[in-house]
């Protein structure tokens, strides 16, 4: 990781959790962009990919969690790292 890099994911744990969110998007969405994706070819991508965590999640591969618990658990993490 650049210094730049740890610079930027830094400064990052400053904003809220919705900034972050957004953020977050608006980067996945500059690298679509960047590599000249076909956005038929990322959606049949993301359907394959939700196609198969379906599958997982019905073949009893994954435990499921709640989105309450998730968020804790997200939260704990960022506290952990921000320290």
């Amino acid at each position: 990781m650049t210094p730049k890099l740890a610079d930027y994911i830094e400064a990052g744990y400053s904003l809220t959790p919705d900034e972050r969110l957004q953020a977050a998007r608006m980067l996945r969405l500059s690298v679509d962009q960047d590599t000249g994706s076909d956005p038929a070819e990322v959606e049949a991508a993301w359907r394959d990919e939700i196609g198969s965590r379906v599958d997982d999640i019905l073949a009893g591969k994954v435990e499921l969690v709640d989105a309450d618990e998730t968020y804790r658990m997200l939260s704990a993490e960022l506290a952990s790292k921000h320290r």
